[in-house]
């Protein structure tokens, strides 16, 4: 064998070898356990998941994250918070929020399940420096603990606007509220109206709220149908303001037959031009109320700036480093 055909040969097997990295694929779920809830974000270059820990209330008292560099291979940090660090908290705690501000990381949550105003729980924050915890209790008690506007106190969602200004966005039981947090996340202010609470609620509207803004538009996302049966789905509005109204436009994000059922309660990720859609679905043949997995595909926007339907998959999203700036 010459130099020549050696040399050609290790140059086919090099070329082969990065086109099949190219190729690599997350597949799905992007990792292994009973997780739901997923709030997925891009810290100091890693992307980063924070799920809830699926299981019988009971059971369901701490968090775990997950961390990627590229969206294929994913570390896990267990136990971040638990219902140890927050004294108020007992059970069910689900559905995190996180935000970086300042050198400070806030994890929002839900815990209790609280079914009415004379019950213990509601929304709490945890706080620490550093992405994976651990957290405390920032405020030794929830930062909402009553039912407002008949929208239970859970699935909360925090949206920083062009101006700054950060609003949680939270609610069950077919009722979502918005409501302009303090600089410092102890509690919300009121807005030009002397209202605290303001309902945004939509048609079809059940639980896990999200907002972004593209194009100048505000894009409001939520899960509909039940929890825990195949017809969960997202659906999405877009306003001019953060406040509506949201007339909604339609189905973005639902079970297929061949994949997966009760796709939804989603969040996205962001990476230069990529968007991510991050949610939990439950494996075909399994109704196990709990047993939800952790998923990403990508999502589109056609001309107009709509969502396009998003294809749920087996083979998940490809390596994806992440870009300077995001």
């Amino acid at each position: 064998m010459t130099l020549k055909t050696t040399l050609c040969i290790l140059i086919s097997a090099f070329v082969l070898s990065c086109s099949q990295q190219e190729q690599i694929k997350s597949g799905n779920p992007v990792f292994e356990g009973w997780y739901a809830d997923p709030e997925g974000i891009i810290f100091d270059n890693e992307y980063w998941i924070y799920p809830t820990y699926s299981d019988i209330y009971s059971r369901q008292v701490f968090m775990d994250a997950f961390s990627s560099k590229d969206l294929i291979e994913w570390t896990k940090h267990e136990r971040i918070i638990d219902t140890a660090a927050v004294q108020w908290a007992d059970s069910a705690m689900w559905a995190p929020a996180i935000l970086k501000k300042g050198t400070d990381y806030f994890l929002f949550f839900a815990a209790n399940d609280i079914q009415n105003n004379q019950s213990v729980g509601g929304i709490g924050i945890g706080i620490s420096d550093k992405p994976e915890g651990p957290y405390r209790d920032y405020l030794g008690k929830p930062l909402l603990d009553s039912i407002v506007n008949g929208a239970q106190p859970i699935d909360q969602y925090v949206f920083q606007d062009v101006d700054g200004q950060y609003y949680m966005i939270y609610g069950g039981w077919r009722h979502c509220n918005i409501v302009k947090l303090k600089d410092d996340f102890t509690g919300f202010e009121t807005f030009d109206d002397g209202t605290i609470f303001k309902e945004i609620t939509p048609d079809q509207y059940v639980e896990g709220p999200i907002m972004f803004i593209k194009d100048n538009k505000y894009y409001f996302m939520w899960s509909e149908g039940s929890w825990g049966g195949p017809d969960y789905r997202v659906a999405y509005a877009i306003a001019d303001n953060p406040f509506g109204p949201f007339a909604r436009i339609g189905v973005v994000l639902q079970q297929d037959p061949n994949v997966a059922t009760g796709a939804g309660h989603h969040s996205l990720l962001k990476n230069g031009e990529d968007w991510y859609v991050v949610y939990h679905r439950r494996p075909l043949g399994d109704d196990g109320r709990d047993h939800r997995v952790v998923c990403i595909d990508k999502m589109e926007f056609d001309d107009q700036g709509l969502i396009k339907p998003v294809k749920i998959t087996f083979e998940g999203v490809e390596r994806n480093l992440i870009e300077a700036g995001n």
